[in-house]
């Protein structure tokens, strides 16, 4: 993720000077966890949250255990690894689900953290589970709010209630009556937001809290405030004791202090985070995974959980038995280069693979590539796609001309065909087959 982008840089750094000695001192590690405190407080994580993370880190690190290891820096990752799981909640914390549907989910947030548009994506995320959602118009205030939510629920394929500029706790009450009659089993309330938290909307989200006795009281947050985000959780907790928070802009450039703080502080877990702009752009918080993300060990299976989310099951056994026959063509690397456009912003995808975390800058990746590499291989005849060997001089200059690219970029991408190619026929074909599958 790129909001733990500079922070995962700063600790390999210190951890790689750990791990190049055969043994530690107590004054190393002493001075490594010093500097491990300046990149916590540097990536905006909370001052006493950053002490404290420090203490217990160097109270376990400097056992006499570690200090006679074999491998002591390994050792101080792993504790390392160990408290910041624990720092941001240990396990992922689940929806509660309510005995009699539907279950009802009250969403609250300042504007502009990205509250109206996270109704869709939590929407979305559990109608593929199977669930039926409703989205409920509360906010009567900001213009077009009403309207944006509407969009948003036609855009998650779910259904939408509103009741103009009712009061917010009237129109939810007769929401959650509607979802009954409709057999519908989740309700999720958009509620009114303020640029600055002040007593008149706490008191209106009292009344609808009050007024509907929701399961789930969710949090957004953005990310990008930094502590600020941390503040925010803290007073909108006080007041209405929040069940969890939703991060939103974990894809920006932030230092990813709040992700680090929010759970210490306020004592509720983070429970999903939004990870792009697409609507089907969430994830559940996981603290392990995070906490791999951040130390660079990669996240295979958030990943693989992408892949199977995203990727044709159909296409994927087509690919599957080409590549058992040795018969890759253009075609299949279409068919990649599409399954790779679904599965998200491609450095976060690179920062999922163990040991590529922090190789990859946003700048060196350029996903307009794969656009016009889909265009090439779009303005091929489908001969030429099965038998890129058919593909001569002159053709190159016809698909380039196809494509509006140049005949450089089609040599380029003929000379990278051929590089997969080789690379898969070289492949143990039992062990490729195996990581296939595992990505159906």
């Amino acid at each position: 993720m790129a909001m733990f982008a500079s922070l995962g840089e700063r600790l390999n750094h210190i951890f790689s000077k750990l791990t190049k000695r055969g043994k530690l001192t107590e004054l190393e590690i002493k001075q490594a966890m010093r500097e491990v405190r300046v990149a916590l407080l540097e990536a905006d994580v909370n001052f006493m949250v950053a002490k404290d993370f420090i203490n217990k880190v160097s109270e376990k690190a400097v056992g006499e255990q570690i200090l006679n290891s074999l491998t002591p820096g390994q050792q101080v990752i792993k504790i390392v690894n160990e408290e910041l799981i624990a720092l941001m909640g240990s396990t992922s914390s689940k929806l509660e689900v309510a005995s009699a549907p539907p279950t009802v989910i009250m969403m609250c947030g300042l504007q502009g953290a990205g509250k109206t548009t996270m109704c869709g994506k939590l929407a979305l995320m559990l109608r593929k589970q199977g669930k039926k959602p409703m989205l409920v118009a509360c906010d009567i205030y900001r213009p077009a709010a009403i309207n944006q939510l509407k969009i948003v629920a036609g855009n998650a394929g779910v259904e939408f209630f509103e009741k103009g500029t009712n009061k917010p706790e009237k129109t939810a009450v007769e929401a959650i009556e509607m979802a009954k009659k409709k057999g519908l089993d989740t309700v999720i309330i958009d509620t009114a937001g303020r640029l600055q938290i002040n007593e008149e909307l706490m008191n209106e989200l009292v009344n609808v809290k009050s007024a509907v006795k929701p399961h789930e009281i969710l949090l957004t947050v953005d990310a990008m405030t930094g502590q600020e985000a941390v503040n925010v959780a803290k007073e909108f907790d006080e007041k209405l004791d929040v069940t969890g928070v939703i991060l939103t802009k974990l894809d920006g450039d932030t230092r990813g202090g709040s992700a680090l703080s929010i759970k210490a502080v306020t004592g509720k877990p983070i429970k999903f985070c939004g990870t792009g702009e697409k609507i089907g752009d969430i994830e559940p918080f996981y603290p392990d995974r995070m906490a791999s993300r951040i130390l660079g060990m990669g996240d295979v299976l958030t990943l693989i959980e992408k892949a199977q989310a995203n990727m044709d099951e159909a296409q994927m056994k087509k690919l599957e038995e080409n590549l058992r026959k040795n018969a890759f063509t253009f075609d299949d690397f279409l068919i990649q280069f599409e399954q790779l456009s679904k599965m998200g912003n491609l450095t976060e995808l690179l920062s999922m693979i163990p040991g590529m975390a922090g190789k990859f800058r946003p700048e060196d990746v350029d996903e307009s590539k794969i656009k016009t590499y889909k265009a090439i291989i779009q303005s091929m005849t489908p001969k030429e796609r099965v038998n890129p060997e058919l593909i001569k001089a002159s053709h190159r200059k016809r698909i380039a001309n196809g494509s509006g690219t140049t005949i450089q970029e089609v040599n380029q991408l003929i000379k990278q065909y051929e590089q997969t190619k080789l690379m898969m026929k070289n492949q143990n074909n039992p062990r490729m087959q195996k990581l296939m599958r595992r990505f159906m």
